[in-house]
């Protein structure tokens, strides 16, 4: 699956060696729970592989509407080329969005949550970009020491991508 975001719609593309109707049925819930996890709203297109068979088109609407059963939207059916449209309430920027509109802040983000993963007894070494140690709010830090009860030490490193954020636990200090 590939999600790509548009100023009109988000897009998410089916590619893939299965046939056809098993690769769409395969993406089904994967896709419904990406709609969840990214907090996708607005328009919304799905291009599902060509199913020539309007039984098979079917097949993954009812599966796909089973999928969507509890998240609220509107829909349309599969056309002749694969392409399902999609319509929920847009509360605010999606993640997919946020990341699109704001990679510095996005990457300072995920750097933290790499923060949180590691496990070990000490202190939590982040080692990130400048731009994103810009970007860190004080109670961020303060979170990500209160979830891991571990203190958490920023190094920066120029020579980094943004999103190539690295943590280890050291020893004690």
């Amino acid at each position: 699956m590939l999600f790509a975001v548009t100023p009109a719609m988000t897009l998410i593309d089916i590619d893939g060696s299965l046939d056809s109707r098993a690769l769409s049925m395969a993406a089904v819930d994967p896709i419904a729970a990406a709609l969840r996890l990214l907090d996708l709203g607005g328009s919304i297109g799905i291009d599902f592989p060509t199913l020539a068979a309007k039984a098979d088109r079917k097949a993954v609407d009812a599966a796909l509407g089973d999928a969507l059963d509890g998240w609220p939207h509107e829909r349309t059916a599969m056309n002749g080329f694969g392409f399902v449209q999609l319509v929920a309430r847009l509360e605010g920027p999606s993640l997919l969005h946020r990341f699109a509109t704001s990679r510095v802040g996005m990457s300072a983000r995920m750097a933290l949550r790499r923060a949180e993963m590691v496990e070990g007894v000490g202190t939590t070494l982040l080692t990130l970009h400048p731009a994103l140690n810009a970007k860190l709010k004080p109670e961020w830090m303060a979170e990500v020491e209160r979830r891991t009860a571990r203190p958490l030490r920023i190094e920066t490193d120029p020579g980094l991508a943004i999103e190539a954020a690295a943590a280890q636990v050291v020893g004690h200090e």
